[in-house]
């Protein structure tokens, strides 16, 4: 099984100079929603169809959260063996960049209503903001878009407990392990409100993320699957790092998605570290049973 992880790296004052534009310039250093202390760990619980997958899942999930004293909150689902799995995944964090799939999200819904393609302009934004996670770029589409559309996308995708900020950061999007699995399950399925087209231009921006930024739900992909992520990272008053990432993993016999938020991280580092050892064991347990199923 190959896997997919950063290719390089920042140096370390270069992350947390970046942390705070992480969630747009605009987002304020205050204390944010939420207790400065990590909440009590819980337990992941699975369900599948895949006798003995679920149990398997639960258990190395648990295993590689255990002495993390972050807040963490997952949410996957894999179509293949109809499985999920949930931990606090109704949780909310500050979005930081991960809301950028959203933007995006919102700026092709809203042009399929319209009837229009993107402009080159609006191409050009929409690409430095994914791949290379550009916070000019989502805020010229933020302040374009506005908040009455961006919360009709919303209500569209039936992401309920997705809530904007009431000051117009976006980079504070209060989201959920869960709306962020809705979201990625539109884009990757045949569904009325995000086209074909549409959901197939998220996923190559998502798949063309730099290789700085392709750290976190990718670590430990099956070297035949295609990799779309995006992540999020933000250093607050309170609650510590904010890191999150947000995958699908399809091609081959694959079709998964994973979300992994957290905060109370101590360094963004220990926050990918947690996240990447939460995405290996799904990764070899999900291509387990696929395995099998081809010796």
């Amino acid at each position: 099984m190959g896997r997919h992880r950063r290719t390089s790296r920042l140096p370390r004052t270069t992350l947390a100079s970046r942390a705070a534009l992480a969630a747009g310039a605009l987002v304020p250093t205050i204390a944010s929603v939420g207790s400065a202390h990590a909440a009590t760990p819980r337990a992941a619980i699975c369900t599948s169809d895949e006798p003995g997958l679920a149990d398997k899942l639960s258990e190395d999930i648990n295993a590689a959260l255990r002495g993390s004293s972050a807040t963490t909150a997952i949410s996957l689902h894999d179509r293949t063996t109809n499985t999920t799995c949930t931990l606090d995944a109704d949780r909310t964090f500050d979005s930081a960049s991960t809301v950028k799939v959203t933007v995006l999200a919102t700026l092709l819904w809203d042009a399929q209503k319209d009837g229009r393609v993107l402009t080159q302009e609006e191409k050009d934004r929409a690409t430095a903001m994914i791949t290379e996670s550009d916070n000019d770029a989502t805020t010229a589409l933020w302040k374009q878009l506005g908040a009455a559309r961006i919360t009709g996308f919303l209500r569209a995708a039936g992401m309920t407990d997705t809530v904007l900020d009431g000051e117009g950061h976006w980079g504070l999007t209060q989201i959920t392990a869960n709306d962020e699995e809705k979201l990625l399950d539109l884009v990757t399925h045949a569904n009325p409100v995000l086209g074909e087209d549409s959901r197939g231009y998220i996923l190559k921006l998502m798949g063309e993320v730099i290789p700085a930024q392709r750290w976190g739900t990718p670590a430990g992909a099956p070297s035949d699957a295609q990799v779309h992520v995006k992540n999020g990272w933000l250093e607050r008053a309170t609650n510590g790092w904010r890191v999150h990432s947000i995958g699908a993993f399809t091609g081959a016999d694959h079709d998964y998605t994973i979300m992994v938020l957290s905060q109370d991280n101590a360094t963004m580092d220990a926050g990918v570290a947690t996240i990447e050892g939460v995405a290996r064991v799904v990764h070899a347990d999900l291509d387990a049973p696929a395995a099998g199923a081809r010796s």
